[in-house]
């Protein structure tokens, strides 16, 4: 299942998302109340002023934050003695695409839009080639 999105808080673009069948399960729970939270599929979002894209910003990071919220306490009831948060998920990503997804297609992933962007994002997690270079040296 595909869902089009449009970012209010970005680069204005019309999106199209692969949704999982594990997703799509919990995007049905909130589908069915989507009618009384303003066309938004998540309540949070219902008090966002469509129309006011900085409104639509203030309210999707205060959904944030409390997601991220949600989140330190699934770790501590998990036992995971690290922090989690959205930001950490994507970095987790990052670190995770490393050099096997094309550059091109990370700048899609990550909605950038100019491809140098993405490039110095993903510097960050690209150790391949240093990694070869000291094998070669130090000889493991």
């Amino acid at each position: 299942m595909f869902i089009k999105l449009i970012e209010h808080n970005k680069n204005q673009k019309t999106l199209s998302l692969k949704i999982s069948d594990k997703m799509n399960d919990i995007l049905s729970a909130y589908k069915k109340k989507k009618k009384h939270n303003k066309g938004y599929i998540f309540p949070k979002l219902t008090k966002a002023n469509k129309s006011n894209p900085k409104d639509v910003l203030r309210v999707t990071k205060n959904a944030t934050k409390s997601l991220n919220l949600y989140l330190c306490q699934i770790a501590k009831k998990a036992e995971i003695d690290k922090k989690l948060s959205m930001h950490i998920a994507r970095h987790s990503f990052g670190n995770i695409a490393g050099d096997t997804i094309p550059i091109q297609m990370l700048q899609k992933l990550y909605r950038h839009s100019s491809i140098t962007t993405t490039i110095n994002y993903q510097q960050n997690f690209m150790h391949k080639e240093t990694d070869d270079a000291l094998d070669k040296v130090i000889g493991f």
